[in-house]
């Protein structure tokens, strides 16, 4: 629905709204479904980390006006997606948004440390398990859904990372480490949302992607990492973990709905000097 502007005040609005959100457990993952559940979407708490998935649905459905839902979900397992849709629909009978979030970046401390040449297999195809086949299985069985709906949107959390090289001179061993699988399967999540978009063109299905910089966590990276990092970005600072809400619920929203095959960068002028 193309809204005019004079309807601006509801081009924001994703009340009511069904969300699938995969990695809800996760820093960011947890910030997502605060935001959008506090917007009054009902969000699907997907991840495999179901104990927190079921603490964060309690705690959303005292504190806003949704209907969240805990789901315990694999993204690289087609039983554990297909079971996730059947609860949705059960209970919803529609999705409206699939944000895929879920990844991979290896343990903080030596596994991210670890110099390139070592770099375990296991973890390289980990990485890529995750990070980019749980994208394409996810989209794929969601958007099955969608097209029956002939209406549906996805947007994929790719990264600066996926943009540009990871400036070694920030991490040295500080543990912080962007790895390679990271930056490889970040970067092919772009071409990806363009594939979908365009094979999915004029289905009523849009595909974007967000690409978000460095969040701030100064008990888990330390002064002097936050320092590095903070230089190289036009604000001169890291993002505060809620930054991105707005820039998620304009994607799930009726305001992004000339845009698809995008992708959305908010990293603080990071990527643009």
């Amino acid at each position: 629905m193309i809204l005019s502007y004079m309807d601006t005040k509801k081009l924001f609005d994703v009340s009511g709204k069904v969300v699938i959100l995969t990695g809800a457990s996760g820093f960011l993952g947890t910030q997502f479904a605060e935001g959008l559940s506090q917007a009054g979407a009902h969000v699907v708490l997907a991840d495999t980390n179901f104990k927190r998935c079921k603490e964060l649905e309690l705690k959303f459905k005292k504190k806003y006006n949704a209907s969240p839902l805990a789901v315990k979900l694999d993204v690289t397992s087609k039983k554990s997606i297909k079971n996730m849709i059947s609860k949705i629909l059960k209970k919803y009978s529609k999705i409206d948004v699939l944000i895929n979030n879920a990844a991979f970046q290896g343990t903080v401390g030596k596994q991210r440390a670890v110099d390139l040449v070592d770099v375990p297999l296991s973890i390289w195809n980990k990485g890529i398990n995750v990070n980019l086949t749980g994208v394409f299985l996810v989209s794929q069985l969601v958007g099955k859904v969608f097209l029956k709906q002939k209406h549906g949107i996805i947007i994929n959390i790719s990264s600066a990372y996926g943009m540009i090289a990871a400036d070694q001179r920030i991490y040295a061993k500080s543990g912080q480490n962007s790895m390679a699988f990271y930056a490889a399967t970040k970067s092919a999540l772009l071409n990806l949302t363009r594939y979908f978009a365009s094979y999915w063109n004029r289905t009523g299905i849009r595909v974007n992607s967000l690409s978000p910089g460095g969040v701030e966590r100064i008990e888990v990276q330390g002064k002097s990492f936050i320092k590095n990092y903070s230089y190289k970005t036009m604000l001169g600072r890291m993002a505060h973990k809620d930054e991105y809400i707005g820039a998620l619920i304009f994607l799930c929203s009726n305001s992004s709905s000339y845009m698809t095959g995008s992708n959305l960068v908010i990293d603080g002028g990071f990527t643009a000097w």
